[in-house]
């Protein structure tokens, strides 16, 4: 497939890339600034953009069958980050006839699960008041998709970790995943790459954690 990555710096972005190529795909990893991207390989293509305007990121998401994006806060600072560039993203892919579009988001965003425990629920409110602005900016992004005219997934994990893909987590479409506490990049990743074809993943959210 010819896929376009947004966010390909960052944690996630670099396992979607990593993962894509060695799967086959072809790679358009749209970034800021090429030296902070290490990889390479034969199908990969690095596009230098900025991810604020739309029309300077349609070269990079025309002809492909699907887009995936890493984008997000990094920091409390940053909120803010995942709406607006979402939106240009949208933007371009809306002017090119591009429908496909896997992004990431978080699980506190999800429903509650059926039969969470009381550590769990005071863990999700503990970490939701702390991280409020990041999640009132992924909650606007997912609104921002909602809107849309796109074929989005938005895949929700819970706390990232740095390990290894193993391919083995739980999915719920349109839920969470009952004691979902953590889930590492390379799964988001593996999960979100597993989504791009799944036809019951369209405009739903989906929980993912092991």
């Amino acid at each position: 497939m010819k896929l376009t990555v947004f966010g390909a710096t960052g944690g996630v972005g670099q396992e979607i890339v990593r993962q894509a190529l060695s799967a086959g795909h072809q790679v358009t990893a749209v970034v800021r600034d090429p030296a902070r991207l290490p990889l390479t390989g034969e199908g990969l293509e690095v596009f230098r953009a900025d991810l604020t305007d739309p029309a300077a990121l349609r070269p990079a998401v025309a002809g492909r069958e699907a887009v995936l994006s890493g984008l997000g806060a990094r920091t409390r600072k940053d909120a803010g980050v995942a709406t607006r560039l979402t939106r240009s993203v949208l933007g371009a892919m809306e002017a090119e006839g591009v429908r496909r579009l896997v992004v990431v988001s978080a699980a506190p965003l999800g429903p509650e699960p059926e039969g969470e425990g009381l550590l769990d629920r005071g863990v999700r409110g503990i970490v939701s008041a702390v991280l409020r602005d990041v999640y009132a900016d992924l909650r606007e992004m997912e609104a921002e998709l909602a809107r849309s005219a796109v074929d989005w997934t938005v895949v929700r994990p819970p706390r990232l970790q740095d390990k290894p893909v193993s391919g083995r987590y739980r999915t719920v479409v349109g839920g969470t995943p009952v004691r979902g506490r953590y889930l590492s990049r390379a799964d988001v990743a593996h999960a979100m790459l597993a989504m791009v074809e799944d036809a019951r993943t369209v405009r739903q959210g989906v929980g993912v954690a092991y």
